[in-house]
């Protein structure tokens, strides 16, 4: 009986072992499980994490003598890029915000326009610069474009013969016997060389006859041997003598709007405005919380009519030169009504965004009005409207 106890005192010690072995297998079996889940659910905390920042790309700057287009630096954002008068556009005049944060195309800059670089008067003949354009004058005996071609003596009829203040005596040597004479640039010979006169070209009067590209942007004085250009009330001259720029008048302090109005800049001039919420209508009504926009006050719950009317007005005022080319970015639109129809398009610039551009030109001088329409949706359930309206100044020039 003593041997068989101690027999099954082993059984039962080797029972125990297997028990606490099968239990250390089941006890890392399960650690092992709980390391994977928690792996799992550390990933899927880091996927749910909060999103990137969007990708932007670096500001850019308006080129020398030349504007830009767009504020804009996201992904997909496009900035357009033009050239002052005088002056072309080398590079890209578009250029996109690309997924790498980097701007697609050339960086722009704006050469000035010089025709007469190239030397193209032949013949001693004199090369005068113009809006992209360039005139030659020509030595009395010679004649065409380039002064390519021999002509007779007579005097021009764009020469200035009744003014002895546009009158020069030549200048003159004898060389091998015979008398040489001359005249100063912006004068012509007239008469024969023993009682020749120099006299001014009306260099205004020269690009007014051939109907090409104007010489000065608004208008051509003559001078004796020469010419300035001058601009309209309310603009000054450019630095390249020809061109003429829009003085903002509100941005000097030299408006008199009166007290409660401001002061929108235009061309060759300035407007005071005043812009009033929409009339009462029913239980829709305004307050005006800024000189440019007014806000909806609460409605009534029941009141479907008040949350369909606009959540906001605001006010926009765009000076524009007469007879802008089109089609050009001027501001999700939809037009909603003004007398500028036909005119305008909205159209998509990127993911999120929308422009308004004119796809007409417009003459001048005229005011037109055009309203824009944006919703606002969440889920795509509409939650608000907002109302912009857009006053645009043409000008009663092309600059």
């Amino acid at each position: 009986q003593s041997c068989l106890s101690r027999q099954q005192l082993l059984a039962a010690i080797r029972q125990m072992q297997q028990l606490l072995k099968g239990q250390e297998t089941r006890f890392a079996e399960g650690l092992r499980v709980m390391r994977s889940r928690l792996s799992t659910l550390h990933n899927s905390l880091a996927k749910a994490g909060p999103e990137p920042p969007p990708v932007s790309c670096p500001a850019l700057q308006a080129p020398a003598d030349g504007k830009k287009f767009g504020t804009k630096y996201l992904v997909e954002h496009e900035v357009h890029f033009a050239c002052e008068p005088g002056f072309q556009l080398l590079g890209s005049s578009t250029r996109t915000c690309q997924p790498d944060g980097s701007w697609s195309g050339q960086e722009p800059r704006c050469a000035e326009i010089s025709e007469c670089s190239s030397s193209p008067c032949q013949n001693g003949g004199t090369c005068l610069e113009g809006l992209n354009h360039y005139k030659c004058l020509c030595p009395q005996q010679w004649t065409g474009a380039t002064c390519q071609y021999r002509a007779q003596t007579a005097p021009p009829a764009w020469s200035v013969t009744d003014d002895p203040a546009f009158s020069r005596q030549p200048r003159c040597a004898q060389v091998a016997q015979t008398q040489q004479c001359s005249c100063d640039p912006g004068f012509h010979m007239s008469g024969t060389a023993a009682n020749g006169l120099c006299q001014d070209l009306n260099e205004c009067e020269v690009y007014k006859r051939d109907e090409g590209p104007r010489l000065c942007a608004h208008l051509c004085v003559n001078l004796p041997g020469s010419y300035r250009c001058a601009c309209p009330p309310g603009y000054r001259l450019l630095g390249d003598g020809k061109s003429c720029e829009d003085i903002d008048e509100c941005a000097l302090s030299q408006d008199d709007c009166p007290g409660g109005t401001s002061c929108i800049n235009t061309g060759g001039g300035f407007q005071c405005v005043n812009p009033q919420c929409p009339p009462p209508a029913g239980n829709v009504t305004y307050v005006k919380t800024s000189p440019f926009q007014c806000e909806r006050n609460p409605c009534p719950m029941e009141s479907r009519l008040c949350h369909q009317a606009p959540k906001t007005v605001s006010f926009h005022y765009l000076p524009l030169p007469a007879n802008a080319p089109a089609p050009a970015p001027l501001l999700r639109f939809a037009i909603l009504g003004g007398d500028g129809r036909g005119h305008f398009v909205i159209q998509r610039s990127g993911r999120h965004t929308g422009e308004l551009v004119l796809v007409q030109s417009l003459g001048g001088p005229q005011t037109v009005h055009v309203d824009v329409d944006m919703s606002e949706y969440l889920d795509r359930v509409f939650q608000a409207k907002h109302v912009s309206k857009i006053t645009l100044f043409v000008s009663a020039y092309e600059f």
